[in-house]
């Protein structure tokens, strides 16, 4: 069942849901949730209609919803969206398009 998002990003922001994090590494040990890192990837759920230059004009976006990217691992804001924390980007802390 998808779900309608009441987020908007504005400008040159990217809303992006985090993959889930590993729950194990890779030599099979169980992480508790304190040693689990976030996610720096996610699917892109919303974006902005892009940055505006100095003359006005709209530099279109380069991510589009469904993407998978990677950002940066300090950038955005955590938003709530569903008692779930997504994160709100900039497009120029995605690091790259994943896949």
């Amino acid at each position: 069942m998808k779900t309608k998002i009441n987020i908007k990003p504005l400008f040159d922001y990217v809303l992006v849901k985090p993959l889930q994090a590993e729950e194990k590494t890779a030599s099979g040990i169980l992480l508790p949730e304190t040693a689990k890192e976030k996610p720096q990837t996610g699917t892109v759920m919303a974006i902005g209609a892009g940055e505006m230059t100095p003359k006005g004009e709209l530099k279109p976006m380069v991510v589009k919803i469904g993407d998978t990217v990677m950002h940066t691992k300090w950038g955005g804001n955590e938003v709530k969206v569903e008692n779930e924390e997504w994160k709100l980007v900039k497009q120029t802390d995605i690091l790259a398009i994943v896949g």
